[in-house]
């Protein structure tokens, strides 16, 4: 099984973000992580709409939306908008009234539905929602900053959400001070995919290109 990296594009480096993205497809990264924050659902402002839709322009790597905002219904048509089939869009399901209505919304619009688990989040309350989500994103620490330190009552919680993935017909991503050791422990029990930020893949001496086929040479007997 290909294990996918995806690049967290809040750690890029925007003073060149059209060479970031090409030297992250030229690296053979998977897909492009947005993390969308409105300063309500979490303490910090990320990325807006206009850097999603460069991001989108300039690659044709799938995109991978992460919204960090309040009541994603209210404004999901500006993503979905700028978006392309098949990407996917991730909605925190605390921050809904009605969630499984914005996740049809994600469907209908062409789009993979997604649902991102906070640390304090049991997965007993997110149960019903695996019926109908593709993929469920897992975040290691609290939403709304880069460069946190892992949580570690967080791995039970992965146990226990990776022995519903064939039943319900989903897969587990990680997000949030994603080491390699991490990857080479939580890739054999199943998370398909990681999302790669400061902790392994920017502001580190080695290229992009480098990274990742290390990492991917971790990874190949799985």
């Amino acid at each position: 099984m290909k294990i996918e990296f995806n690049a967290s594009m809040m750690c890029a480096d925007y003073g060149c973000l059209r060479d970031e993205v090409k030297a992250l497809e030229k690296a053979d990264i998977d897909s492009f992580h947005i993390d969308i924050m409105d300063g309500r659902y979490v303490p910090n402002f990320a990325m807006s709409k206009n850097d999603m839709a460069y991001i989108a322009k300039a690659t044709k790597k799938p995109m991978d939306v992460h919204l960090m905002i309040e009541h994603p219904a209210n404004n999901i048509d500006i993503f979905l908008g700028v978006l392309r089939k098949g990407d996917t869009v991730y909605i925190h399901p605390e921050a809904e009234y009605h969630p499984s209505t914005t996740l049809q919304r994600i469907i209908d619009a062409g789009m993979i539905p997604g649902i991102a688990i906070n640390p304090g989040t049991s997965v007993e309350t997110v149960y019903e929602m695996l019926r109908i989500v593709k993929k469920v994103l897992v975040m290691s620490v609290n939403p709304g900053n880069a460069g946190q330190m892992y949580l570690p009552y967080v791995g039970h919680k992965l146990d226990k959400l990776l022995t519903f993935r064939k039943e319900l017909d989903f897969k587990v991503y990680w997000d949030g001070a994603c080491s390699v050791d991490k990857i080479t422990s939580y890739a054999p029990k199943g998370v398909a995919g990681f999302v790669l930020g400061t902790t392994v893949l920017f502001n580190k001496r080695k290229s992009y290109e480098t990274i990742i086929k290390e990492l991917r040479k971790t990874t190949d007997n799985i």
